[in-house]
């Protein structure tokens, strides 16, 4: 990722209505320690250096709060929050986006998009500005001024209804790399609803212009008409292969890589519960490797409930909804490494059209029903590391998929139901970070699993903001580190009926 030569002072445009605005502005320090967009490099291990990390690992014990800021109106904090500038940008379930002091918390601006925020902010050029780039649960596309908070263009990437972009925005090379996932899976149990039309896709764009330059689906097939249901309404088909993940970027081969979600209708495509490299210049699908067949699956079809438009043999749900892990061997050897909801953990060439190198199961039963490795990984130069949806944590070695730890980590008392890791890991040199369904955020030993640090986040918060918040479960976007400063957003209600909460969160090591 570029860093940014230009410092640009802070212009206020957006400030007015911030309800703790900074007093004493500081100008966007391109300089300052990031983590930008859904991983510090273009990677996706999701591991800060020392250098930006800033947080020793002997030192993670003695972590405190910093400050806390709360979000009126919300239930879920649903972005990552990211750090570029000296300045923490996160959006949230009601659509709003906020720009934050690193430091202190108070607010720069609040952008309004036209739906929930889930994925992570990427901060690029857009022309001559400095801009934040994200998308919503509509599936639009935002460009908006990083250090203003004026917007700078619209646009949707996808016509479907049911369509939304889940996954971080990438930004290379003046481009940006948007992923499209959708709700259609959950649409589509409806006896109502001609199921199904939605195919995943990327779409790139020019970030300056937003330009579209190319667009890939991952089932190259449009769906068709397929006979219709016992009310008259139309069935169609092929569906699915939505992508909810970040998009890996390799420069070295110019390729892309995706994990894909399943099949909506049967026969499933071949490019669902995939791993695709596409080319970053054209979209020419390169490569793609399925690693879970027949796998045509819609939310609310199960044994005792088997409406019409449920597929006849129903797949387990083993999505991809993790972005693979691009990291280089010290023998120069390249491997893909990703989890899947089935509680596998693969490990992928690159050089050879993504031939599997390694698999490493991470529960006794990868064919059951998903949920068991759902939002990702964090990976050093050793080991991966993964939470489980049943609980607990694990640690693989790159180079042969061996496990070497195991963590079970209990929920915390009183959250008995909610004994889940989904949620991204997050890691620096000797810690493993995680946020759980139980709202306990946690710093775990890189070398075995054993808890270094623990804070209860499902509790009442004072803000610097002055706004009623609390804290409740942690998933999806994982918590992040940079500048010394280890952040993660609290509240997360998603599917499993977690704990809402609406506060965002800064621990250092003196707690200043």
């Amino acid at each position: 990722m570029k860093r940014f030569s230009l410092l640009i002072c802070w212009a206020g445009i957006a400030a007015a209505q911030a309800t703790s605005p900074c007093a004493s502005p500081k100008p966007f320090d391109a300089a300052a320690p990031a983590w930008n967009g859904w991983g510090p490099d273009a990677s996706n291990a999701r591991f800060q250096s020392a250098e930006a990390a800033q947080i020793p690992a002997a030192e993670a014990p003695k972590l405190k709060l910093k400050w806390a800021f709360g979000f009126p109106g919300v239930k879920s904090v649903m972005g990552a929050p990211v750090v570029v500038g000296g300045r923490v940008f996160v959006g949230v379930d009601t659509g709003e986006v906020y720009s934050l002091d690193a430091a202190t918390g108070c607010q720069y601006w609040v952008f309004k998009a036209d739906a929930g925020v889930r994925s992570a902010i990427t901060i690029g050029r857009a022309g001559s500005r400095i801009a934040a780039f994200f998308g919503d649960l509509k599936a639009n596309a935002y460009g908006v001024d990083a250090v203003t908070g004026e917007s700078l263009w619209k646009f949707r990437v996808d016509e479907h209804p049911t369509a939304r972009i889940t996954g971080a925005v990438k930004y290379f090379e003046d481009r940006l790399y948007i992923p499209v996932a959708s709700g259609e899976e959950g649409a589509g149990v409806n006896p109502k609803y001609p199921c199904c039309t939605f195919r995943g896709s990327v779409v790139a764009l020019e970030a300056s212009g937003y330009r579209l330059l190319w667009r890939t689906y991952t089932i190259a097939d449009e769906p068709k008409p397929a006979g219709k249901n016992s009310n008259g309404v139309p069935r169609w088909g092929p569906a699915g292969g939505g992508v909810w993940n970040s998009p890996t970027i390799d420069a070295k081969r110019r390729a892309l890589y995706i994990g894909t979600g399943d099949a909506y209708t049967e026969p499933a495509a071949k490019t669902t519960d995939a791993i695709m490299a596409l080319d970053l210049d054209s979209g020419r699908i390169l490569w793609a490797v399925q690693d879970t067949p027949n796998d045509a699956w819609l939310v609310g079809c199960n044994g005792a409930n088997h409406p019409e438009n449920c597929p006849r043999d129903l797949g387990p749900d083993h999505d991809f909804g993790a972005s693979p892990i691009l990291k280089t061997l010290a023998n120069g050897r390249t491997l893909l490494i990703a989890g899947q909801k089935s509680g596998n953990v693969w490990a992928h060439d690159p050089d050879q059209k993504g031939a599997v190198v390694w698999r490493t199961a991470l529960v006794n039963n990868t064919s059951e029903f998903g949920g068991k490795i759902v939002w990702g990984g964090a990976a050093d130069d050793q080991m991966a590391y993964f939470g489980l949806g049943p609980g607990g944590i694990a640690a693989v070695q790159l180079r042969d998929g061996e496990r070497k730890w195991f963590a079970s980590l209990e929920p915390a008392g009183g959250a008995a139901q909610h004994p889940g890791h989904e949620g991204a890991l997050s890691a620096i040199p000797g810690v493993v970070f995680s946020g759980a369904w139980d709202g306990v955020l946690r710093a775990l030993a890189a070398s075995d699993g054993h808890v270094l640090w623990e804070y209860n986040t499902a509790q009442d918060f004072k803000t610097v903001n002055g706004v009623a918040a609390k804290g409740g479960s942690l998933s999806v976007s994982g918590p992040t580190v940079a500048g010394g400063v280890l952040f993660a957003g609290s509240g997360y209600v998603g599917v499993r009926n977690g704990m809402p909460g609406n506060v965002l969160l800064a621990f250092s090591i003196d707690g200043h």
